[in-house]
């Protein structure tokens, strides 16, 4: 693996997602976690793993599993967005986990257009893993989009779904 990993976390309703993945349709093609911007579709990884370098992106109207919405920056509980979690150690899984739970649904209405309550749609979410932190100064939270197995086959973005 590269030098550069994130940690995979997946909500509980969505865990099954990474364990199935859509057949591959033209248009795919290896995109680094550290590349990945919000409207990019992915299709889950085939093998669930602890730590993964690159993504396989495609079309956002080829089936996909995943989309992508927002990139967010740990803040340590009692920080502000003034405060700095930059020199920080390494907080844990729990933490981070914490953090991205809240700070990945307060994200969802305003990229979907309904309330995640009311959505038919979930999210899950890519952590950066210790080596990450610890090496390249990685404290972004990766957001996405998905389903409870279901493919999509355009973007989530604005659908109300």
């Amino acid at each position: 693996m590269g030098r550069r990993a994130r940690t995979a976390v997946v909500v509980a309703i969505s865990a099954a997602l990474l364990t199935t993945a859509c057949s591959s349709s033209g248009g795919q093609t290896s995109t680094s976690v550290f590349a990945v911007s919000p409207g990019q579709c992915f299709v889950a990884p085939k093998d669930v793993q602890a730590e993964l370098s690159n993504l396989d992106q495609v079309p956002c109207t080829k089936p996909h599993t995943q989309e992508a919405y927002a990139l967010v920056t740990y803040q340590a509980a009692g920080t502000g967005p003034s405060a700095s979690a930059a020199s920080g150690a390494y907080p844990g899984g729990d933490a981070l986990d914490k953090f991205a739970k809240g700070a990945c649904a307060q994200r969802f209405t305003k990229y979907v257009g309904v309330d995640y309550l009311d959505s038919k749609l979930f999210y899950t979410y890519l952590l950066p893993s210790a080596r990450s932190w610890e090496q390249d100064d990685d404290r972004t939270i990766l957001c996405f989009i998905t389903t409870t197995g279901g493919t999509l086959t355009a973007s989530v973005k604005g659908s109300r779904k």
